[in-house]
């Protein structure tokens, strides 16, 4: 099993914890300290040693900050922890603010009236933000101190780092050569007149030296760093246990290994123009180079955009992926659908016999973020994750929402699907329809090049909305090829301002949340795409490719809501799922599918 359910942290900690950060607050003088729910990285996900945050409130969410003052804590956390936030965190402890509508510095200003001195780990936040927040304290003589981390200081067992193996990843999968890739990565840098870049995202640096790790759970990436020079050569600062020969004769001459501890004196090395991420790169490394006396240009990590775009042996990757990802799932919705109504399963029984189904393909490398399924209310809890404590039984006559994915060396697959457990609740169909039109819809549509997922976020939304209905969470992500499952720049959502570009995986997956009753998501994968349609048409245009292959149940569907066309798009999309999985299903899933994918 990949999936860990013991809970690992509860609310009452909080109290003893936060008393233990405050002494250490008051021997190093502040009236405050950021806990921020991120590593050296700025990654999603985090080693053991770096859930500080966890540790210090219970949270466990993948976003979030603790702050911290001599007397008072809030919490932040956006509206995919809302629900989960309250169950995890003592509220006689923290205060649960909510982000983004609620700001940490409004919050510092409000309970720190007389100014104070915020302490910050150097490490573990961004210059852009250390920027903007220390603007907005300044006016109220508030100042932000780099200090070491406090946390660590009260944190007695903490976890030792991880250094896993690095691995190669096969050229043929990705589609470039590394050597290709650092040539035209290094001739942006000449054209700009820099000398170097500097890159602290693991799956930047996976992507850019076609490599592999096991560091942190479910993103096959090494926590590592690098130095990206103008002459293409790159320094490669990792563990040295993680690189054996056979990786070093693989990078080749153009790539030196050098110890995680020589990070810094390579940066005091550097000179004249270099390349700093603002937004991603910890402020510790800006402060060495400006220290040093090289100029920091403050640039986008100059590998999340070709990354991003997937060549064409990663879209096969990826289809290749949902292919097999698609029998494992319908396998499982078929057992699912006999044994759930019979009732005697819990949310944690379906979890395990999902990745069990995985398994079997013989492929499965990982899962690519834990399952998140919910029964009955638990479904409205937008990031759920079951565990010991929590887990619920699948009662008849509710719903069951499973968002799941996984990771295997061709591709990385994300789907979510919302089922009836034997009767189908009627109070369900209306809103389940409703999510149903607005995946139609946004998978149908076409738009000019150029566009970003700002502009069509909206297209997902309209039929909820004419129902005065949404959802708190973007629609759409963007997804690794064998990376992580949340890749940016490009992503569905209001935040969303990177045009989409030709090559580009995202999810797509509206919801619908009614709090103590259930939940609906419904998710497919897209990458973009040229449209087959309009022919005709005077500009250039974009459209989306649906990967994932999966049955959407037909039982929570009203037909009388869907147009002529989105019947159509349904119908064609299940026959294409039904020819493509039933050679790789024995009979009786396949009878299961034919009636699961029958045309509306």
């Amino acid at each position: 099993m990949f999936q860990d359910f013991r809970r690992r942290t509860t609310p009452d900690t909080g109290a003893p914890r936060l008393e233990a950060l405050r002494r250490a607050m008051a021997e190093a003088e502040l009236d405050g300290f950021l806990v921020p729910r991120a590593d050296a990285h700025q990654g999603e996900n985090v080693p053991p040693r770096d859930e500080r945050l966890a540790w210090l409130t219970g949270f466990t969410g993948s976003a979030g900050l603790a702050v911290v003052t001599r007397d008072r804590a809030g919490i932040f956390v956006d509206g995919r922890y809302r629900l989960q936030v309250r169950d995890q965190v003592d509220s006689d402890c923290f205060t649960v603010l909510r982000h983004p509508e609620e700001k940490p510095a409004d919050w510092l200003v409000e309970n720190l009236p007389g100014g104070g001195r915020i302490g910050f780990d150097p490490w573990l936040h961004g210059a852009a933000e250390i920027e903007t927040l220390g603007e907005a304290l300044g006016k109220h003589q508030i100042s932000l101190t780099r200090t070491a981390n406090l946390v660590d200081a009260a944190w007695t067992d903490q976890p030792p780092p991880p250094a896993g193996p690095i691995v190669p990843h096969p050229e043929a999968l990705a589609g470039r050569s590394s050597e290709e890739k650092r040539a035209e990565i290094a001739r942006g840098l000449v054209a700009r007149d820099l000398g170097a870049a500097v890159l602290t995202l693991p799956d930047s640096i996976a992507w850019l030296l076609n490599i592999r790790g096991s560091d942190i759970a479910r993103v096959p990436v090494p926590l590592v760093f690098a130095i990206l020079g103008a002459d293409r050569r790159v320094t490669l600062f990792a563990d040295p246990a993680q690189c054996d020969e056979a990786l070093r004769a693989t990078l080749g001459p153009e790539v030196t290994v050098a110890l995680r501890g020589d990070f810094a004196a390579a940066l005091d090395a550097l000179a004249g123009r270099v390349s700093v991420d603002k937004a991603t790169a910890p402020v510790w490394v800006s402060d060495r180079l400006t220290a040093a006396g090289a100029e920091v240009v403050w640039a986008q990590d100059p590998c999340i955009l070709p990354k991003a775009c997937k060549t064409e042996a990663e879209i096969e990757g990826a289809r290749a992926a949902h292919l097999r990802d698609g029998a494992a799932m319908v396998a499982f919705l078929a057992w699912l659908d006999r044994v759930a109504p019979d009732g005697g399963l819990t949310e944690i029984d379906v979890v395990t016999r999902l990745e069990a189904f995985r398994a079997a393909t013989g492929a499965l490398r990982d899962i690519s973020f834990d399952t998140i399924c919910g029964a009955g209310p638990n479904g409205a809890i937008v990031h759920y994750r079951v565990n010991e404590a929590s887990d619920r039984a699948v009662a008849p006559g509710e719903l069951l929402l499973v968002d799941s994915g996984a990771q295997y060396v061709e591709g990385t697959t994300d789907i979510t699907r919302t089922v009836p457990v034997g009767p189908v609740p009627a109070e369900a169909i209306r809103p389940f329809t409703l999510v149903l039109k607005g995946l139609i819809a946004l998978s149908r549509q076409c738009w000019p090049a150029g566009l970003a997922g700002r502009d069509i976020d909206g297209v997902a939304r309209a039929a909820l909305w004419r129902a005065g209905l949404d959802y708190d969470h973007g629609t759409g992500h963007g997804v690794g090829s064998y990376l992580g499952v949340h890749e940016g720049p490009q992503n569905l959502s209001r935040r969303g301002v990177e045009p989409l570009r030709p090559g580009m995986i995202l999810s797509v997956e509206p919801g619908y949340y009614r709090e103590g009753a259930f939940g609906i998501r419904t998710e497919n994968l897209v990458v973009v795409r040229p449209p087959a349609v309009p022919e005709n048409g005077e500009r250039e245009m974009l459209g989306f490719e649906t990967l994932t292959l999966a049955p959407i149940d037909r039982r929570l569907i009203d037909p009388g809501l869907l147009e002529p066309a989105e019947r159509d798009w349904l119908n064609l999309y299940h026959a294409r799922v039904l020819a493509a999985l039933t050679p790789a299903l024995d009979a009786a899933t396949a009878r299961w599918l034919a009636a699961a994918c029958a045309p509306i």
